[in-house]
């Protein structure tokens, strides 16, 4: 088993040193790909500088600027293709997803084809996050659930592992919301095509340092990604 995780950033220079850290300090042959959009604070040059001291296991993917997380993570699936990884993770650099539950992720990946790290499964939960922030994570996750009838219970969770059977089933290319509702497609088209999906549950910890990416634009465009897709499996219904 080849794994690796990728890491997209914008700004993470007070994060990325530790994150990678611990993610090579890991008991698994774990390798990183970092996508950073061009980060004015450094971040990219700082994962450079691993990649020259740990060239087998840290590649970074510089892109011009930032081009959302959807496209970020594409571009480091297609990476993980060339480089031959079979299992590939995806997650943030701030450590809301925390390093240790990734060998419970590949662990599960031997039996579930997609393996998501989730709040809402017994032992997984939130810490730090407002209020505000709960009820907007739990109305969007029940709204993707119910509009697209999707089944597992954290369905807006970006901690994932992916066999690379299931990224290369789906047109990448194709898809085309960016941003966090590109979570929503992804297990949108991977439920759609039958694989199995489990999860481990996870603590998710609001970021201690740098600022969130996440904005009321972001939030909008989910809410659209969703009625597309639901839209569009009404229509594939009713057409068969």
């Amino acid at each position: 088993m080849k794994p690796v995780v990728i890491v997209p950033t914008y700004n993470e220079r007070d994060n990325i040193d530790i994150l990678l850290d611990e993610l090579l300090s890991l008991p698994v042959n774990l390798s990183v790909i970092n996508v950073d959009d061009n980060s004015p604070d450094g971040t990219g040059e700082a994962s450079d500088a691993w990649a020259v001291r740990y060239p087998d296991q840290v590649q970074v993917v510089h892109r011009a600027g930032k081009l959302g997380l959807g496209t970020a993570y594409i571009a480091g699936f297609k990476r993980a293709f060339e480089a031959g990884f079979d299992r590939i993770m995806t997650m943030d650099a701030d450590f809301s997803h925390h390093p240790r539950y990734i060998p419970s992720l590949i662990d599960l990946s031997r039996e579930r084809d997609l393996v998501i790290g989730s709040r809402y499964v017994p032992g997984g939960g939130t810490l730090n996050c407002s209020a505000r922030r709960k009820v907007l994570s739990r109305g969007a996750n029940t709204f993707a659930k119910v509009m697209l009838g999707l089944h597992a219970k954290d369905c807006t969770a970006g901690f994932r592992c992916y066999r690379r059977e299931v990224l290369q089933a789906i047109d990448l290319d194709s898809i085309r919301s960016n941003g966090y509702s590109f979570l929503i497609e992804m297990i949108f088209y991977v439920q759609r095509r039958d694989f199995t999906i489990g999860e481990v549950p996870i603590i998710f910890e609001d970021r201690r340092r740098g600022t969130s990416k996440i904005s009321q634009n972001e939030v909008y465009r989910a809410l659209q990604t969703v009625e597309r897709l639901s839209v569009q499996r009404f229509q594939e219904k009713f057409a068969r």
